[in-house]
């Protein structure tokens, strides 16, 4: 058995434009917040929070810069946005839930909002990629329905504070409340919202 002869090595990531190099730079920086909580969790030091928090601002950085520089060189295309929409997943929808579940936010009831906020996240990217797909045949898009994603990193900053003022874990803000045997924490509501908007109908306009 032979295997295939590759002609073009790399041919893929010679189709990348430079704007994609920019979004694969939000979806490294959304790892690194991962890689961060999970050294928070092990390790306790509060640190690792700031970081995590960091590099999902960071994140948000590059996913401006490959839009500005996509729009800029007149480069855009589909694999650009579907690139654009799997790294936000990583960087604006788990890595806020994530931070949120290291900063105390484990309970059963807890885990189904953070479940729900990324459902919903990925849910506002894909009703994203169709409204620019049909609306772009016809013009320019003016609007989409549904905040979106990136504004997680207002989530992402409210732990940054609550981190900076030791109120994790045990001393999350609002408390923890037990329901039928499992723990709640209110603060996660936040995240319910957040979600609960991505999915809605408000109409957002396109700059």
């Amino acid at each position: 058995m032979t295997l295939p002869k590759m002609n073009k090595p790399f041919s893929m990531i010679r189709e990348f434009h430079l704007a994609d190099w920019f979004t694969l730079g939000n979806a490294v920086c959304g790892m690194g917040a991962l890689f961060s909580v999970m050294t928070y969790l092990q390790t306790g030091e509060v640190m690792h929070v700031y970081f995590a928090c960091g590099m999902v601002l960071a994140a948000f950085i590059f996913d401006v810069l490959d839009g500005r520089i996509a729009r800029w060189r007149q480069q855009t295309s589909a694999m650009g946005r579907e690139l654009d929409s799997l790294a936000d997943v990583i960087s604006f929808g788990v890595a806020p839930a994530a931070i949120a579940y290291g900063c105390g936010m484990q309970g059963l009831y807890d885990r189904i909002v953070l479940v729900y906020f990324v459902a919903c996240g990925v849910s506002r990217l894909a009703r994203y990629n169709i409204t620019a797909e049909s609306l772009s045949v016809g013009g320019k898009v003016k609007y989409f329905e549904g905040t979106p994603i990136p504004t997680s990193l207002l989530l992402v900053a409210l732990l940054f504070v609550a981190a900076l003022q030791g109120a994790l874990r045990e001393s999350l803000w609002f408390g923890v409340v037990e329901i039928a045997g499992f723990m709640f924490h209110p603060l996660v509501l936040v995240f319910a919202v957040s979600g609960s908007l991505m999915v809605s109908r408000i109409r957002i306009p396109k700059f």
